[in-house]
């Protein structure tokens, strides 16, 4: 049921160190990824876990967790903003660098708390259930707001002043695909458009843009508005 479904900060205990495109994770499950699949899986929880584990370590945790008994079925991962700074931007689990974790990032001297002036935390991906599976029982049942909510708490109560979180246009293939929410998602939470500009890397004419394009022009957005990289800010202070 939903209402027994569990929202807490993610621990040592079970570190998700692959994201639930595929459905729902446990500790039985998360290690066993798809045989056919061409994803450099053994090589990316090598080099994931140790970097999940210390951010646990340095900063209380990195990610907000649904639990539905003992899966995994919604996710909100944050860093803070000086930390992507230092890989270059992004820390997506399942790809390579630039867009994912230099391998041993880890192995840097990560700041501590008390020693970050720029006290800002960046969402970087908000997932519940899997896009992939032809039903998704947890998808637009609160579950995304209950983990948004447990962030703005968990940060207040530890020091930091301000979320960012990068959003897009309200389009059911941005929940579907993206790891992402429209900004009138986080617009309910408190949160305002702190800049706005075309996204680096929705300018070309890919499967996804075009029916990026598709879903805007049937609902009067126009195609570059679609393709445009909204920053969301919540200030905490």
């Amino acid at each position: 049921m939903i209402e027994d479904i569990v929202v807490e900060p993610m621990t040592e205990e079970f570190i998700l160190w692959r994201c639930l495109h595929g459905g729902p994770l446990s500790c039985k499950t998360i290690d066993l990824w798809p045989q056919t699949s061409t994803m450099p899986w053994e090589r990316y929880r090598d080099r994931n876990v140790p970097l999940l584990r210390k951010l646990i370590q340095t900063y209380g945790t990195c990610a907000i967790v649904a639990r539905d008994g003992d899966q995994v079925v919604g996710q909100l991962r944050f860093y803070p903003k000086v930390l992507c700074a230092m890989n270059g931007g992004y820390l997506c689990l399942q790809q390579d660098h630039p867009f994912g974790p230099a391998d041993g990032f880890a192995d840097n001297d990560f700041p501590e708390p008390a020693a970050i002036e720029d006290k800002t935390l960046s969402v970087h991906c908000l997932m519940t259930g899997s896009s992939q599976q032809a039903e998704n029982p947890y998808q637009r049942k609160g579950i995304g707001t209950r983990m948004a909510r447990t962030l703005i708490q968990w940060a207040g109560a530890n020091g930091w002043e301000h979320i960012e979180a990068d959003a897009f246009e309200e389009l059911p293939l941005i929940y579907e695909i993206t790891g992402s929410a429209g900004y009138t998602f986080w617009e309910k939470l408190g949160f305002y458009i702190a800049d706005r500009h075309p996204h680096p890397h929705l300018q070309g004419q890919d499967e996804f843009v075009q029916k990026l394009e598709e879903q805007a022009k049937a609902v009067g957005i126009s195609p570059e508005r679609a393709r445009d990289r909204i920053i969301m800010r919540l200030d905490l202070i």
